[in-house]
C-alpha cells in the first residue's frame, strides 16, 4: 500500500494559502482556527484549515485517521515522534548558526541520532498498535520499509559508530600562568574525590550552598574552540569519522516522513483543542456521515467558537437540533432578539465546514452535505468610505453572493434589510428567497419577517424559544414550529424598565 500523505490518500498537490475563506470571519471560525493553531506555529497549519474538501472519499479517509487517533496510546506515540522530530530540527538549525567547524558538525550528528531514534520508535509503535485507517496502514508499510532500507541503516549505524568514537575521547587541560595545554587523559587520579574524602570528617550537618549556576549556552567561545582544535590533533581518527559522516549524509531527513510530521499536527492540534471541551464541559463531538444529497441533520449540536469562549465560565451551553429532509432546503429562523438565532445560523455553517475538513464536529450525531462554498451575509456597520447607504450596501453584497451561489452552495443570511421599511424588506427578501430556492441551495436565514418562514415547501420554520413563565427570559433553544409573530419587545422593555411609564417616572421633575 503506497503512502502519499496523511491528509490525502492519493497524490494531491494542495495549493496552500494563508488567505482564509471569506466566510470564516462571519462564522467566528477564524477564532477557532487561531486557537487551534496557536501552539503549533512552527508547523504552519492554517493553510490546511483554509482548504475544505469537496470529495467525500477524502473526507472519509481523514475520518478514519481521526478515529485511530482517538486511541490515547497511539496519540501519545504520535506526539512523542513529533517531539523527537522537533528536537532534531532544533539541532539542525543550531548547527547552521554556530561558528566553529566541529561544534557545528557535533550538533549535526546529534540531530541525525535524534532523527534515527524518532523513526525507530515510530516503527516499533506502528507494529505494536492496531490501526484501522488506510492512512496509518500505509504509513506503517512505508516506515517499516524505510527503516530496513540501506539508506536508513547506513545513516543509523554510522551515526552510532561516530558517536561511540567521540565518547571515548578523554583529555586533560593544564592551566598555568594564564596559559593552558591539552593532553590525553592517562588514568590520572581524580583529586576532587580525594579532597572531598579528606574534608568529610569535618562536616557538621548540611551547609548552605553558595555555588552559583553559571550560564551554559549552546555556543562556544574562542578559548573553548582552541581547546577543541588541540583535542582534534590528539584524536584525529574519531573526528575524521565525523567529517566523513557529514560528507556522506548531507541531507538525511526523509521527505515523506517530514511531511507526515507536519501534516499529522493538523489532527493533533484539533483533538487537543476540543479535548478540554469534552472533558471539562462534557460536550459531544462526532464524525458526521457525509451525504452527496441535500438532506442534512444534527442532534445536540453547538457553536464551537461560543463553546470556547464559555470554557472557563459556569454558563451552560445550549445544544440544538436541525433537520432538512425531502424538498426542504432553507431554515428560516425567527423570534425575539438575543435568543440565539445568529448563533444557530453560525453553528449550521460551522458543522458543514469542519465536516469538510474531515474533522469531528460539535454535536452528538450529524449527517451533513458536501458543498462547493459557504456564502454569508451578516450585518455590518455602515462604511462612509464606500459612499453607499446601508440598504445599498446590503443590495450590492447580496448581488455578489447570488452571483457566486450554485446548487451546491450553503448560504447563511443574517438580519438583512433591517434599515428599510417592512414593505420593502419583505419585497426584496421574497425576491432573494425565490432565487435561492430556484438554485436549490442549502442555508439558514435569520429574519424578522415571519412571512418567509412559510414561503414555500422548501422552507422550514424554526423559532427562538422563550421561557413560558417569563417571556423576557431566553432559553436559547431553536425549535421547529411555525413563526408566531411575537418579538416580545414589551417584555424586554419591562425587564430593563424602558416602558413609557418607566421612562416618564424617571424624568418627571
Amino acid at each position: 500500500m503506497p503512502f502519499h500523505s496523511i491528509l490525502f490518500e492519493k497524490e494531491t498537490v494542495l495549493q496552500e494559502t494563508n488567505q482564509p475563506p471569506a466566510c470564516l470571519g462571519d462564522l467566528n471560525l477564524d477564532q477557532v482556527i487561531d486557537a487551534v493553531t496557536a501552539k503549533k506555529e512552527e508547523y504552519d497549519l492554517k493553510p490546511f484549515f483554509y482548504a475544505p474538501l469537496a470529495d467525500a472519499e477524502i473526507i472519509r479517509y481523514r475520518q478514519e485517521i481521526g478515529r485511530d487517533l482517538q486511541n490515547p496510546a497511539w496519540m501519545a506515540q504520535v506526539k512523542a515522534f513529533a517531539e523527537q522530530m522537533a528536537s532534531a530540527r532544533r539541532s539542525l538549525k543550531l548547527s547552521e548558526k554556530l561558528d566553529y567547524e566541529y561544534h557545528k558538525k557535533g550538533w549535526y550528528l546529534e540531530a541525525a541520532l535524534t532523527y534515527c531514534r524518532a523513526v525507530g520508535s515510530l516503527a516499533e509503535a506502528l507494529q505494536a498498535t492496531s490501526l484501522q485507517s488506510r492512512g496509518f496502514q500505509g504509513l506503517r508499510e512505508y516506515v517499516l520499509g524505510y527503516v530496513h532500507s540501506p539508506v536508513f541503516r547506513a545513516l543509523d549505524e554510522e551515526a552510532r559508530r561516530v558517536r561511540a568514537g567521540l565518547a571515548d575521547v578523554k583529555y586533560n587541560i593544564l592551566i598555568q600562568s594564564g596559559r593552558f595545554s591539552v593532553r590525553k587523559y592517562e588514568d590520572e587520579a581524580d583529586y576532587s574525590l580525594e579532597v572531598e574524602k579528606t574534608f568529610a570528617k569535618f562536616k557538621q550537618g548540611a551547609a548552605k550552598d553558595y555555588r552559583v549556576s553559571l550560564y551554559t549556552g549552546k555556543g562556544m567561545n574562542h578559548i573553548e574552540a582552541q581547546i577543541l582544535n588541540f583535542v582534534v590533533r590528539l584524536y584525529p581518527e574519531p573526528f575524521a569519522a565525523l567529517d566523513a559522516f557529514c560528507e556522506h549524509h548531507p541531507a538525511f531527513l526523509d521527505e515523506p516522513l517530514a511531511a507526515f510530521d507536519r501534516e499529522v499536527q493538523f489532527y493533533v492540534s484539533y483533538f487537543d483543542s476540543i479535548a478540554a471541551l469534552q472533558e471539562e464541559k462534557g460536550l459531544p463531538f462526532c464524525f458526521p456521515a457525509i451525504s452527496a444529497g441535500r438532506e442534512v441533520e444534527a442532534r445536540q449540536a453547538f457553536d464551537l467558537a461560543l463553546a470556547g469562549s464559555l470554557r472557563f465560565e459556569a454558563t451552560p451551553l445550549i445544544l440544538n437540533d436541525f433537520e432538512l429532509s425531502g424538498a426542504e432546503r432553507i431554515i428560516v429562523v425567527t423570534g425575539p432578539n438575543q435568543g440565539g438565532k445568529t448563533t444557530f445560523a453560525r453553528m449550521f455553517a460551522q458543522l458543514h465546514y469542519l465536516a469538510a475538513l474531515g474533522l469531528p464536529v460539535p454535536g452528538r450525531s450529524a449527517r451533513l452535505a458536501l458543498f462547493d462554498r459557504i456564502l454569508t451575509h451578516f450585518e455590518r456597520q455602515e462604511d462612509i468610505r464606500s459612499l453607499r447607504g446601508k440598504l445599498q450596501d446590503d443590495l450590492v453584497r447580496i448581488h455578489d453572493l447570488l452571483a457566486q451561489a450554485t446548487p451546491r452552495s450553503i448560504v447563511i443570511l443574517n438580519e438583512i434589510f433591517s434599515s428599510t421599511t417592512l414593505k420593502d424588506a419583505l419585497f426584496l427578501s421574497q425576491a432573494i428567497m425565490t432565487r435561492l430556492l430556484e438554485l436549490d441551495a442549502l442555508g439558514v436565514w435569520v429574519t424578522f419577517l415571519d412571512e418567509l418562514a412559510s414561503f414555500s415547501e422548501k422552507t422550514v420554520s424554526m423559532v427562538s424559544a422563550v421561557s413560558p413563565e417569563n417571556p423576557a427570559e431566553r432559553t436559547f433553544r431553536i425549535v421547529r414550529r411555525p413563526a408566531d409573530g411575537l418579538a416580545y419587545a414589551l417584555s424586554l422593555a419591562e425587564k430593563h424598565r424602558l416602558t413609557r411609564g418607566d421612562i416618564l417616572e424617571r424624568i418627571r421633575p
